[in-house]
């Protein structure tokens, strides 16, 4: 017996729409708690987008699922990954500040490793970097579930160069994926950032998000929207909102997105940004541009995605 593509489509939206209920009900809960207190300054590299179509959402991540670049955000984000996810990204500022970072995932049965890494430079060479970032996550699915965790390791230089500080934490992260249509996703950040030497510290920073797909991501068109809550150690609580689009025939086509930041990170960053992407298959040609106030100005971050 033979089921059509709209059968099947509609069959998963059916089953999807007995967990949605409980998946708004949940990523509001979170969004719409008490903010945290008492965050200090520290671990720039590790509060930036790992990847470039976060970036592009306003640097919403906790709920994007499937990429290798989410165990920059929420480790538990790779659990859907079929077999293995290659990601890279280059950013550069207008000040001649430099940005790189890597990941890769790969899934075996039930567990999910990943690994990702990332660098930070004023003067454009990532070779010679001063601030680093490293990262491993270990995931365990189970049907829709998913519970994560990392162990990360940042370096932070002076601008002199004459000396360094580090400082070692950990992510804890849970991602609810129902099929392709929707994601919950929960992580905090940096749990015991305050281990290492030379005083860096990486201020806790807890994200809830929920992702949801309008139409079938293995369709014709592409419509997503991201609505994710951010809660650092200090002041108030934020809400990022992204939105892409486009379409997709054959595996080739473009997509458009944008995204807005209730406050930003930085503190000197519009709220708002832009990216799309190029789709050529299992290849993802990533683009995201932001405005930064002088001296950083405006950057420009290209990324590649690889997930067959």
């Amino acid at each position: 017996m033979t089921t059509s593509r709209g059968g099947v489509t509609r069959g998963r939206l059916a089953e999807a729409s007995r967990w949605g209920r409980l998946c708004v009900t949940l990523s509001w809960n979170v969004v719409l708690a008490t903010p945290l207190a008492g965050q200090t300054q520290g671990g720039v590299l590790a509060s930036l987008p790992g990847s470039t179509r976060s970036a592009g959402l306003g640097g919403a991540g906790a709920a994007l699922v499937g990429d290798a670049g989410a165990v920059f955000s929420n480790p538990a984000g790779i659990a859907t990954i079929r077999h293995l996810s290659l990601e890279g990204a280059y950013q550069h500022g207008a000040d001649g500040t430099a940005f790189g970072s890597g990941a890769l995932a790969l899934r075996a049965g039930r567990l999910s490793w990943g690994f990702g890494a990332a660098a930070l430079d004023t003067a454009g060479a990532l070779y010679r970097a001063r601030d680093v970032l490293g990262v491993a996550a270990l995931v365990f699915r189970a049907s829709f579930i998913a519970l994560g965790s990392s162990i990360k390791y940042v370096r932070e230089g002076e601008a002199s160069g004459s000396s360094t500080a580090d400082a070692w934490a950990g992510d804890a992260g849970l991602a609810i994926a129902l099929f392709d249509i929707m994601a919950l996703g929960v992580s905090v950040q940096n749990i015991g950032g305050d281990f290492g030497t030379g005083g860096a510290h990486l201020p806790r920073r807890t994200r809830a998000g929920f992702t949801l797909n309008y139409v079938d991501p293995q369709g014709t068109y592409r419509l997503l929207t991201t609505v994710e809550g951010q809660w650092p150690d200090a002041g108030a609580a934020f809400v990022v909102v992204g939105v892409e689009g486009g379409v997709v025939t054959r595996g080739v086509g473009l997509i458009g997105r944008t995204g807005y930041a209730g406050r930003s990170g930085a503190g000197a960053a519009s709220p708002f940004s832009f990216g799309g992407s190029v789709e050529l298959g299992r290849l993802h040609l990533d683009y995201a541009y932001r405005a930064l106030d002088p001296p950083t100005g405006d950057t420009h971050r290209f990324g590649l995605r690889w997930t067959p």
